[in-house]
């Protein structure tokens, strides 16, 4: 996890976390733009983001020159930001199938509930 006092004031989002270790790790020459509209977040948001992630060791940021000349940067994802990336996974996924199988329990429920008033209907 994050080093002790660099954690950013506004807590991320374990998934906006992990969308964003994603897609740099896919990436890395995608812009702040890119990035903000593929995430639906904005600009500033996306900027606080990687700000997070760099301070935290996740990310560098590199320089080099596009094709049209113009300074630009490439989010290269350290080891650390790849074992986060990995844990960040491990995480999202039990988190979903926890989620999962709640829906399951619900919808047998829902289909018990149902069928159990046809039968009281008819």
């Amino acid at each position: 996890m994050p080093k002790a006092g660099l954690a950013p004031a506004v807590p991320m989002d374990d998934e906006v976390r992990l969308a964003i270790l994603r897609i740099l790790e896919q990436r890395p020459e995608v812009s702040q733009r890119e990035l903000a509209r593929e995430l639906g977040l904005s600009l500033g948001k996306t900027n606080y983001c990687l700000r997070a992630l760099m301070a935290w060791g996740w990310v560098k940021a590199r320089n080099f020159r596009n094709n049209q000349n113009k300074l630009a940067y490439a989010y290269v994802l350290t080891p650390a930001g790849l074992r986060a990336k990995a844990l960040a996974t491990l995480n999202f996924l039990e988190r979903k199938q926890r989620e999962f199988e709640r829906l399951q329990a619900e919808i047998a429920r829902l289909q018990r509930e149902v069928a159990e008033r046809a039968t009281g209907e008819a």
